[in-house]
């Protein structure tokens, strides 16, 4: 039991550096093209399915943020 509670942790971990790149990989200055934002989109629903399964705090918080990171953004456009 020791071994399958040592590989979910190094599984948790794993998960974080990875959410970590991906969230780095966000932003606006890396992912220019919509082939780079298609690409992202990919990355952070992959990592939404893992993270589903764990049960780190830091996981799901790397999840929540990644996901807002993929959601369109709305502008108000105020007509006259």
């Amino acid at each position: 039991m020791d071994q399958l509670a040592g590989v979910d942790r190094a599984l948790d971990e794993m998960l974080v550096q990875l959410g970590g790149m991906v969230l780095r990989l966000s932003s606006p200055d890396v992912t220019r093209t919509a082939e780079e934002r298609r690409a992202l989109a990919c990355s952070v629903n992959q990592y939404s399915v893992c993270a589903a399964r764990s049960g780190d705090p830091r996981v799901h918080q790397l999840k929540v943020e990644l996901e807002e990171t993929i959601k369109p953004h709305l502008r108000l456009v105020a007509s006259r």
